[in-house]
């Protein structure tokens, strides 16, 4: 008797984006400290979404978790007190006008609040990487026979680092400089166990680096009241650091026979760091694999950069506007501050959105 090997596929994925949209230019505006600055060409991001701050808004880390898991859920076949596990990936973790939760859990309050009693809830922290952490743990735990399913979520109230940036900035060096181009964004995506070739994860794995840990750091100002974000970026884009990513996903193929070319993907959704931190991780892919990349997915400059949310929010954008190929294989490649790479290989046909 053979026994075929479990695995899960995407099955369903929902977003919330608060409608106040935020200029580049406007953003700039309020930068004082840096004058002429020519953000949009630097990043590429031409506007984000910012959430309202008002208490009653609903658009906090956790307001925006909430409302993109009731969306995902609206369009999965699955109920919320159908689900086996709630995994929360935040890194903003803003809820009760403007605090920051570490404990109790945002999934098991997720988990209260969309009617999961019977679900399995924790939060996984990994900076940028968290949803595709949540999505690697509830892989594993679903192929083991563990559950049979599971919703990984985040809401990110990204832009107070661009509001602190604003205020402190002096120049383009300033290692805040990177938290303007973020945004605000929820997303949540439902996995389940695959049936067929036509929705399955192929693989997904994860490789950090702890060694350049101290090139992003999140953490209260050492100037003012705001929550900052320092980043090195001359150091996080070199090109070593780049090469991370086709050095691990090279090696992860030529343990199973294959290669890169092999793998025939039709789309690659990068972190959404900026236009050109996209186009260089994109030529560095080329320039190591010797072959050309996938069509590339992007929603960087019409969101910025959405943190845990950002891979899925490229995903959740392309396939609601309708011109996914059916069946079309997508590589999804994380880059995070610890540093974090890897890869994604999933096959999407029937995904709900």
């Amino acid at each position: 008797m053979t026994t075929t090997a479990r695995s899960s596929r995407f099955e369903a994925l929902g977003a919330c984006l608060p409608p106040t949209v935020l200029s580049t230019e406007d953003l700039v505006a309020q930068v004082t400290g840096v004058p002429e600055l020519d953000l949009q060409r630097i990043t590429g991001v031409a506007e984000r979404r910012v959430s309202d701050p008002r208490p009653d808004a609903g658009e906090d880390s956790y307001g925006l978790a909430v409302q993109a898991a009731r969306n995902c859920l609206t369009n999965s076949r699955y109920q919320a007190d159908e689900l086996d596990v709630v995994i929360s990936a935040s890194i903003t973790r803003f809820k009760d006008e403007g605090r920051f939760y570490f404990e109790p859990a945002f999934a098991t309050m997720l988990a209260r609040e969309l009617g999961a009693a019977s679900a399995i809830t924790f939060d996984v922290s990994n900076a940028c990487a968290g949803m595709m952490t949540g999505v690697y743990v509830l892989d594993r735990m679903i192929r083991a026979g563990l559950v049979r399913n599971g919703l990984v979520v985040s809401g990110e109230q990204a832009t107070k680092v661009a509001q602190t940036a604003a205020a402190e900035l002096t120049d383009t060096y300033d290692p805040q400089f990177a938290s303007l181009s973020v945004g605000d964004s929820g997303v949540a995506v439902l996995l389940d166990e695959a049936v067929d070739e036509a929705d399955r994860i192929h693989y997904i794995e994860l490789m950090t680096c702890s060694e350049y840990a101290h090139l992003c750091l999140g953490m209260p100002s050492d100037r003012t009241e705001g929550i900052a974000l320092y980043t090195d970026n001359k150091q996080m884009h070199k090109e070593d650091r780049l090469r991370l990513w086709p050095g691990f996903h090279g090696d992860l193929l030529a343990k199973r026979g294959r290669t890169f070319a092999d793998e025939n993907f039709d789309y690659i959704v990068q972190h959404q760091v900026g236009t050109r931190f996209i186009e260089f991780v994109n030529q560095t892919g080329a320039a190591e694999f010797g072959t050309s990349m996938p069509e590339s997915l992007a929603v960087v400059q019409e969101f910025g950069n959405t943190a845990t949310t950002s891979h899925f929010l490229v995903l959740h954008q392309h396939l609601k506007a309708g011109s996914a190929r059916r069946g079309a294989k997508y590589l999804l490649v994380p880059a995070a501050s610890g540093v974090v790479a890897g890869a994604l290989s999933a096959t999407i046909s029937t995904m709900g959105v």
